[in-house]
C-alpha cells in the first residue's frame, strides 16, 4: 500500500514529493492570512448562512445478451444523469449533469457509478465543473466507483475549474474487483487563464483511495490551502503549470500497457510520467494551459483505444461537442 500527499516536481518519472510547510514574510502573503483569519470571518457571514445544493445521483449497470443496460438509477437535484444514445443502438455512455452550472462553498455533491458483471460502459460530464469563490466552508464532491468480475468502467469527466478563493473537497473512493478493469481521471485547472486569472488564495484537496477485493492499495492527496499557493510556481511544486490531471488503471497486462504508456508519453506534447504501484497504473499530467492538457488526454484516449480494442477506454462523445 502507498499512501502520501505529494505535488508535481519537475521529473514526474520519480514521485511527487512530500508538500513541505513554508512560510513567507511578504506583506501580500500577511494580507491573505489575514483575509482567511478567525477574526475576519467573525464579522463576515458564511457559506452555512446561505441556500446550497445537496445533490447525488449513482447508476448501476450490467452486462446482457444485447449488451450494457442499466439495473438502477437515483438522481437528486442538481444532479442530473443523461444516457445519449445515436440511432437506438447499444448503452455505450452515461453523462451526469449539475443542473446548478457550477459548484460553491457549502456544496454537497455524490456520484457512484457501479458497474456488474459484463457492463462495458463510459462515464463523463456535460461540461467543465466550475468551483466558484468561496466564504469559509468548501464544496465536498465525492465520487464512488465500482467496478466488478468481468466490467470495464472509464470515469473520464470533463476539467474541474477552481476560481480563485475558491474552497475543494473532493474525494474519488474506488471499489475494485480481480478480473474488472478501470480507467480512472481527475484533473484540475488553477484559475481561469482566459480572464488572466491566478489563485493567490483558497483551498484544494483531492484525496484518492482505491480498494481492491476490500483492501486498500493505493492513497493519494493533493492539498494546497491560502498562503501554500504563493509557492505552488516552485520547481519542486507545480512549477508553471496550471493544469494538472491523474490517470489510474487497474486490468491485465499491466506491464505492457505501463511499457505503452511511456512509449506514447512524449507525443502527448505535456509533461507526464507514469508508475506501477499497488497494482495500478498511476499517470499524472501537467500543462501551463488547459486546453493543452485536453489535447493531451484525447490523444492519450485515442492511441489507447487504438492499441487495446473496443471499449470504453476512448474519448468520451461530449468531449467533442
Amino acid at each position: 500500500m502507498k499512501t502520501g500527499k505529494f505535488f508535481f516536481q519537475d521529473d514526474l518519472t520519480s514521485w511527487w514529493k512530500p508538500m513541505l510547510d513554508v512560510t513567507s514574510s511578504s506583506d501580500l502573503a500577511h494580507d491573505l492570512s489575514a483575509f482567511g483569519s478567525p477574526e475576519w470571518r467573525a464579522g463576515n457571514p458564511s457559506d452555512k448562512d446561505l441556500q446550497r445544493s445537496d445533490g447525488s445521483g449513482r447508476i448501476v449497470v450490467s452486462g446482457s445478451e444485447k449488451g450494457t443496460r442499466i439495473m438502477d438509477v437515483f438522481q437528486r437535484s442538481p444532479i442530473r444523469i443523461l444516457f445519449p444514445r445515436a440511432g437506438g443502438g447499444a448503452l455505450e455512455e452515461a453523462v451526469f449533469v449539475n443542473t446548478a452550472g457550477g459548484v460553491a462553498g457549502g456544496d454537497r455533491l455524490e456520484s457512484g457509478v457501479t458497474a456488474l458483471a459484463d457492463a462495458s460502459i463510459a462515464v463523463t460530464s456535460q461540461a467543465a465543473e466550475k468551483v466558484y469563490r468561496a466564504l469559509n466552508e468548501p464544496a465536498r464532491i465525492t465520487t464512488k466507483l465500482k467496478a466488478c468480475e468481468g466490467a470495464k468502467l472509464a470515469w473520464l469527466p470533463q476539467e474541474t475549474i477552481v476560481f480563485n478563493w475558491g474552497r475543494l473537497s473532493r474525494e474519488t473512493e474506488i471499489e475494485l474487483s480481480s478480473g474488472g478493469e478501470l480507467l480512472a481521471l481527475e484533473w484540475l485547472v488553477l484559475g481561469r487563464a482566459a480572464h488572466g486569472e491566478e489563485m493567490i488564495g483558497g483551498h484544494i484537496n483531492d484525496g484518492w483511495r482505491v480498494k481492491k477485493d476490500g483492501r486498500l492499495i493505493w492513497a493519494d492527496s493533493f492539498r494546497a490551502t491560502d498562503e501554500m499557493f504563493l509557492h505552488l510556481h516552485r520547481k519542486a511544486l507545480l512549477s508553471n503549470y496550471k493544469a494538472i490531471g491523474t490517470l489510474i488503471y487497474f486490468g491485465p497486462h499491466l506491464d505492457r500497457r505501463l511499457e505503452f504508456l511511456r512509449d506514447i508519453a512524449p507525443s502527448l506534447e505535456c509533461h507526464c510520467g507514469a508508475t506501477s504501484v499497488g497494482g495500478l497504473i498511476v499517470a499524472r499530467f501537467a500543462a501551463e494551459v488547459s486546453s493543452d492538457l485536453r489535447l493531451a488526454l484525447r490523444r492519450f484516449l485515442q492511441q489507447f483505444s487504438r492499441e487495446f480494442g473496443t471499449g470504453p477506454f476512448r474519448v468520451p462523445k461530449m468531449w467533442l461537442c
